[in-house]
């Protein structure tokens, strides 16, 4: 009679580690999803509104100053600079992870959106852009005529 443990019957824990696995991989430095990969920067998150979209991307580090937001057919890119912090003379690196430099990415948007009338805001190392729909996108209604 074989033994079958019920651990080894959990679906949930074999998800758990799969996903785990794919995570790993995508870290790899030898596999590169390009400019949308993991640790891009800035990282966004892009979700619809019922009258737009929003992207909301964070900056952590960046004057407003130096951020630029353009759009080009159904492009949106972000793009600016992030200084190098100024250290003393005595003061050294034990370990540098946050990038400095220049950055742009970019975000291919749905046709449905009027990149003309953005607006963007910029709060606490959160940039805000708001894309509304198009107006042939939008719905309408149409009345009924009787005759």
């Amino acid at each position: 009679m074989a033994l079958i443990r019920f651990q080894d019957l959990d679906p949930v824990r074999h998800l758990l580690a799969l996903q785990q696995e794919l995570e790993r991989f995508q870290r790899n430095p030898g596999f590169n999803l390009g400019p949308s990969g993991y640790g891009a920067f800035p990282a966004v998150n892009l979700f619809e509104e019922r009258d737009g979209m929003v992207v909301i991307a964070e900056l952590p580090g960046v004057e407003p100053q130096s951020l630029n937001i353009s759009s080009q057919g159904r492009s949106l890119t972000i793009s600016g600079e992030r200084r190098r912090e100024n250290l003393t003379d005595s003061a050294g690196y034990h370990r540098r992870e946050r990038p400095y430099g220049e950055f742009s990415r970019s975000i291919q948007l749905p046709e449905t959106l009027d990149l003309a009338n953005a607006s963007a805001s910029y709060t606490a190392g959160v940039l805000t852009v708001r894309i509304p729909k198009a107006e042939t996108a939008r719905p309408r209604q149409i009345a009924v005529q009787s005759q």
